[in-house]
């Protein structure tokens, strides 16, 4: 016959006396003179009783103790012990945070803090992501080596030369984070595999640019006095980054100097400065024309929502070129 579940309340919990209360199912709290108390699961395995800590009464409330009781039973009804199980699942994530995967997790999340973004804009994790995890990701880091990690960028060493290079620099970080965890690591590991691939023929290819000869035509071009075109004018006249321009707030200006917030520039977190650009004459008329088009506070936002986009402006400038052309 099943016994009744579920007997004990949480409101009468601190209420009761010293001694063994039963809640059902094998659930008891066992409660001491002293005041505190323990949930303990009786189950029987192949005959045998098994008593099973689930946790002091101050940590686990009745009703997690019962969602416990109820998985732990489960486990029993299967013929297996729940206490030798839970020390099985306990070695297993024990080891589970040993592989590269875990191990390469738990770096990225020590590194947040510094990252802007978290790192998610700048895609600190991707190259370990998309080049090196599906290969490596589930040897445990000790026994990763030169020679693992050399056949798993040899495919990209010449052909994605930058993307390689970033993965070898955050593989490098996560064999440092394995070897400040304890672990038996060979902290020699990439540089020998470096040493391996040898040296990378990809030649870097820059961004085509206007000659400078060619720049003054092209700003008188961009005449119609839309967001894109000033964006684009107050570009060539300060120089700076298109993701602080295109973000570019009331706030920050101050007569003839615009002043950006240092989390906006390239660079750690908390240790970018701010960083000043004097406004000339042009510039600052560029400004005020781009006021026209401000919404909440920004100087060029998109038609829907947001700013304008990187891709918005690029666009124009090819557009631009080819027309002129």
């Amino acid at each position: 016959m099943t016994r009744a579940l579920n007997r004990l309340s949480a409101a009468g919990l601190t209420s009761l006396a010293p001694g063994k209360h039963a809640d059902g199912g094998g659930l008891w709290l066992h409660k001491r003179s002293d005041g505190g108390a323990q949930w303990v699961l009786r189950v029987t395995v192949h005959g045998r009783r098994r008593e099973m800590g689930l946790g002091a009464l101050g940590n686990v409330s009745l009703k997690a103790a019962r969602e416990k009781a109820a998985t732990w039973r489960a486990v029993a009804h299967d013929g297996k012990d729940p206490i030798k199980e839970r020390e099985r699942l306990r070695r297993e994530a024990k080891r589970n945070l040993h592989l590269l995967n875990e191990v390469a997790k738990d770096a990225f999340e020590s590194r947040k803090a510094e990252l802007k973004g978290d790192g998610v804009a700048g895609r600190w994790f991707s190259p370990l992501e998309l080049h090196v995890l599906p290969k490596l990701g589930k040897i445990p880091v000790a026994e990763v080596d030169q020679t693992d990690i050399r056949n798993t960028l040899a495919p990209i060493w010449h052909a994605k030369a930058d993307t390689a290079r970033k993965a070898m620099n955050r593989l490098n970080i996560c064999m440092n984070h394995a070897a400040a965890l304890g672990l038996d690591v060979d902290l020699q590991a990439v540089a020998k595999a470096r040493a391996l691939l040898g040296k990378q023929r990809h030649k870097a290819k820059h961004v085509p640019a206007l000659h400078w000869r060619e720049v003054p035509a092209f700003y008188a071009s961009l005449s119609d006095g839309t967001v894109t075109h000033l964006a684009l004018r107050l570009l060539i006249l300060t120089g700076v980054r298109s993701g602080p321009l295109r973000h570019l707030h009331e706030d920050q200006l101050a007569g003839d100097v615009w002043t950006i917030p240092g989390e906006a520039m390239k660079g750690r977190r908390d240790t970018t400065p701010d960083f000043r650009v004097p406004l000339s004459k042009e510039a600052q008329d560029v400004i005020r024309q781009a006021r026209r088009h401000a919404r909440d506070g920004f100087l060029f936002p998109s038609v829907r929502k947001g700013v304008i986009s990187d891709a918005t402006m690029s666009r124009l400038v090819r557009r631009q070129i080819k027309w002129a052309s």
